[in-house]
């Protein structure tokens, strides 16, 4: 393996570890509190929010970059270009990290749910675990599969919407500063 792919791993590597420390600790600390209905809607956000990153994903690693030069006057061109050219490690940290920190969110708001309804009957307390295990699984695969095509059919759209998001005043407070 390259050199570069190895240090890109690393450092994914440690990015996912952090932020899933970082989100493991907010999940564990605000699920158990919050009523079941906001936690059901939390759940039902990280799989959406899974299922985008993901879209995200595979369009860039669908994505024909030789269709970006019709783009050559838009503002997005360049940030567009230069994910296109990273088209893998914008896929690895879209689809993996985003959408593994994601799932690891659903379970545990899934985990958190069930222990907040106080289910003594330890049959009920399995078959509930089970089922709400189940479907976080089976929205999620469902949302992905939804997605997965019209990325592909829409990746060229997809790219520049995304390089238009991180071109954003917002976002520009996070961009590096270059002398």
């Amino acid at each position: 393996m390259k050199k570069n792919a190895v240090d890109w791993a690393i450092k994914i590597l440690i990015l996912s570890i952090t932020l899933s420390i970082v989100f493991s600790i907010i999940s564990q600390s605000i699920y158990p509190i919050l009523p079941t209905i906001l936690s059901i809607f939390i759940i039902l956000f990280f799989i959406v929010l899974s299922s985008i990153f993901d879209m995200i994903g595979v369009s860039f690693t669908s994505f024909d970059i030789n269709k970006l030069e019709k783009h050559k006057n838009d503002i997005e061109y360049k940030t567009a270009l230069k994910l296109c050219k990273n088209a893998g490690k914008v896929s690895s940290f879209c689809a993996d990290v985003v959408g593994d920190i994601c799932g690891i969110l659903c379970g545990a708001g899934g985990v958190s749910l069930i222990l907040n309804l106080n289910i003594q009957n330890p049959n009920i307390y399995l078959f509930l675990t089970c089922v709400t295990s189940a479907l976080i699984a089976g929205l999620t695969v469902f949302a992905k599969a939804i997605m997965k095509p019209y990325a592909i059919e829409n990746s060229e759209n997809i790219v520049l919407r995304t390089a238009r998001v991180l071109n954003s005043p917002i976002l520009s407070i996070f961009k590096k500063r270059r002398k």
